[in-house]
């Protein structure tokens, strides 16, 4: 079987979230399952390297953003597609901002141009390649589905939601510029309140739609997570399934990771305390400090529940704990985790920005790893933490309820436990956490069998390949 991944971040070429890790390793997974996958991604700057090593297999002259070609080359064993326009992706700043974090004021015709050109791309494929399944994945590569409903033809379709609160809406004078009918402009299809909604026209038009986690599938038919779409949704849940993200266990190994201060395994957990000191080099923490330290790798958004935490900052150092932060986002949170650090020197670091080297070093030697997000369709960083023996303290919502076993007595008394879970995203409820965390802590003995037990638990994409090969086997003809 041949399928056609489309999709605006690749890693590890280019990434700014977890769509990145996705696309990256999804493809090898399905691989040993004979599925051919090619990812059509843009030729942002970070890929320019590749297009000399290509070859160009498909050119447009015509797309909503003018001409362009495509280039098929092998990088780090995924097969891509690159969609070389350089009037729309070759430009300094973020592949979705520019240096000054304002939107590109022509996203909607720069993906706009990825869909159609991958939807035009299958209808007849190229000598090698005839997919049949298109698979695009969140608002940026949504509207493929609506072409090739539009023009009639080509494979079926699949829209996975990475996270539904980024729906791509733009005004409603945008359908003639990206080649849209204006037939197909009401409230049962592109129109949303007036506008034009990219996902909400893949939510209609796609053959199947999934989502990053069971949980989140079924939160995101509520009025509290669908972010508006929950009624269209609804009338779609009948072609809804939540599929769990795995990640990738070579890039993510303690027993190999390069970025570590020292390699361990579950067997040889006290090698992880090496880590643990240059963790507190780097964040200029005590290193003679007996409790856990915590850490945070993460967009420092109101989303991830980091306002909350902020302000259980204090509780945290009184119980003897640490905390390392690693992210950047909102104004008010990248200062107020810096005034943490002011505030509680050698007890909490702040590093504002993002080091994917460093994100590594402190899965390696933190303790524990906080995720108290209000909302998480799946989240990647809990399942590293499971992947390096950190264990994850994680609010019950999305993928977090899915992948992490709360420490309560049952699961303790069966070794079953991998974290600690929390209802409630407010100060008191992320101190009541933090208060069974430091507890356990000290019985070493019990903490290390909860280490192990995370280490043990199923973090790769095995299962979910199959439950995405199983999806295109329905829908190939």
């Amino acid at each position: 079987m041949q399928v056609l991944m489309v999709t605006s971040e690749c890693a590890p070429f280019v990434k700014t979230g977890g769509l990145a890790d996705v696309a990256g390793a999804l493809p090898m997974a399905l691989r040993p399952l004979g599925i051919d996958t090619r990812v059509m991604v843009p030729a942002y700057p970070a890929l320019f390297p590749l297009l000399p090593q290509g070859k160009t297999v498909a050119e447009f002259g015509d797309l909503p953003g003018g001409a362009a070609r495509v280039v098929q080359v092998q990088a780090e064993g995924i097969d891509l597609l690159l969609l070389d326009a350089p009037q729309l992706y070759d430009r300094p700043g973020g592949i979705y901002a520019n240096r000054a974090g304002a939107d590109w004021p022509d996203n909607h015709i720069r993906f706009a141009s990825l869909a159609q050109a991958a939807a035009r791309l299958s209808f007849d494929g190229l000598p090698d390649f005839k997919p049949e399944v298109l698979h695009a994945h969140d608002w940026q590569a949504a509207l493929a589905p609506v072409y090739l409903k539009m023009a009639g033809r080509g494979p079926a379709s699949v829209l996975t939601i990475h996270n539904i609160a980024f729906q791509g809406v733009y005004g409603a004078y945008t359908l003639g510029q990206l080649g849209l009918d204006p037939a197909w402009f009401h409230p049962d299809g592109l129109e949303y309140y007036g506008d034009l909604s990219f996902l909400k026209g893949g939510l209609v038009y796609a053959d199947r739609i999934t989502t990053v986690s069971p949980t989140y599938a079924h939160e995101i038919l509520t009025s509290a997570f669908g972010m508006g779409l929950e009624g269209v949704l609804a009338n779609r849940a009948d072609v809804l399934s939540g599929i769990l993200n795995g990640i990738d266990l070579d890039a993510w190994d303690p027993e190999s990771d390069p970025a570590l201060a020292c390699s361990f395994d579950a067997a040889n957990l006290a090698l992880r305390d090496r880590n643990r000191t240059q963790v507190c080099a780097r964040l200029g923490l005590d290193p003679s400090v007996e409790g856990p330290l915590f850490c945070v790798i993460s967009r420092l958004t109101q989303q991830k529940g980091l306002d909350a935490l902020l302000d259980a900052v204090p509780h945290l150092v009184n119980r003897g704990a640490q905390l390392a932060v690693l992210g950047s986002g909102e104004p008010a949170l990248e200062q107020g985790f810096l005034s943490a650090a002011e505030g509680y020197p050698g007890r909490v670091g702040t590093f504002i920005g993002y080091d994917e080297n460093f994100a590594h070093l402190l899965q390696g030697g933190a303790d524990a790893i906080l995720i108290p997000s209000r909302f998480e369709p799946c989240g990647l960083t809990q399942l590293y933490g499971l992947r390096y023996g950190t264990l994850p303290v994680v609010a019950r919502t999305g993928g977090l309820a899915d992948t992490v076993i709360d420490a309560n007595l049952a699961a303790l008394a069966v070794g079953a436990a991998t974290g600690f879970v929390f209802h409630d995203v407010t100060a008191p409820a992320i101190s009541a956490a933090l208060d069974r965390v430091c507890d356990v802590y000290t019985d070493r003995d019990q903490w290390h069998a909860m280490m192990r037990a995370a280490m043990r638990h199923p973090v790769g994409w095995e299962t979910s390949a199959r439950a995405y090969a199983a999806l295109y086997a329905d829908l190939a003809p």
